[in-house]
């Protein structure tokens, strides 16, 4: 079993702005190598990508310098470089070719939290995607449904570029709208190049309430538009803590996939995810 999508962190050492609001109390302290490996064991899981929090490359290198001593748990890094930077290319050299540098397996930035609808058709983020095509890496989707429409746009013209939704996009869960979610998204699965993670549901439905029925039916739309080849599950590890453990989620995924068959549930726990971010 693959985690596609799990982070650590240590708010002793950084600021973590997704972190301030008072929600997060009780995630708010060191997650690290450790913490990752007891839970995984655990859960039958053997390898892992770990996500970028923070746009700060000092991360990524801290990350890619935690695959490399992880003993093959952590199998890949996505990490974060300033994609408007006209230094982009010379950057993502160096996070390449440093000693750990073949961790990286793609780059992520929030763009949910940029203003701009259309920040993803900026010249300057159309050159680094350029240079992420050349050198085979993935980039990985978080966006909001206005965004949705530059990010289809961007996917049909970078098409030897695999992009990753994370968290299916945020459907809302806990108000149980599925039809405006489904369409926004339904443009993405148009894509052959787009995946997407069935991962961070479980804190977009009610943190105390939740139960796997008000999940199914975001599950029954991914599976619809994207197949199991083209999905992954990943536990977002430790924002997950606000909701569920480690275990209730991947429990709640092996529940959720419980009625399809053996090689499509290995394409959802492990498959799509080695063969999209080249995990050995």
């Amino acid at each position: 079993m693959v985690d596609a999508h799990h982070h650590l962190w240590d708010p002793a050492d950084r600021d973590y702005p997704f972190m301030r609001p008072a929600a997060f109390d009780p995630i708010r302290r060191r997650y690290g190598l450790d913490d990752l490996r007891a839970r995984a064991d655990a859960a039958g899981v053997a390898a892992t990508v770990l996500v970028q929090t923070v746009s700060d490359t000092t991360e990524t290198r801290e990350f890619l310098d935690v695959a490399a001593a992880s003993d093959g748990l952590v199998a890949g890094v996505v990490g974060w470089a300033d994609l408007t930077s006209p230094a982009f290319a010379a950057e993502l050299d160096e996070l390449r070719s440093a000693p750990a540098g073949r961790w990286l397996v793609g780059l992520r930035h929030q763009v949910e939290t940029e203003p701009d609808a259309g920040w993803l058709q900026r010249p300057d983020v159309r050159r680094a995607m350029t240079a992420l095509e050349s050198a085979g890496l993935v980039y990985d989707l978080l966006i909001r449904a206005d965004q949705a429409a530059s990010a289809v746009e961007l996917a049909h013209d970078h098409d030897q570029l695999s992009f990753v939704l994370d968290h299916a996009g945020k459907p809302p869960v806990a108000g149980g709208a599925v039809p405006a979610w489904r369409e926004w998204i339904s443009g993405l699965a148009a894509a052959p190049n787009v995946y997407v993670k069935l991962s961070g549901l479980v804190t977009e439905a009610d943190w105390a309430s939740w139960a796997v029925a008000d999940l199914r039916p975001y599950v029954e739309v991914m599976l619809e538009l994207f197949g199991p080849e083209r999905i992954m599950v990943g536990t977002d590890w430790p924002v997950c803590e606000l909701a569920a453990p480690y275990g209730r989620v991947i429990d709640a995924a092996t529940e959720l996939t419980a009625h399809l068959s053996a090689s499509e549930r290995h394409e959802m726990f492990a498959g799509t995810a080695r063969r999209v971010y080249g995990i050995k």
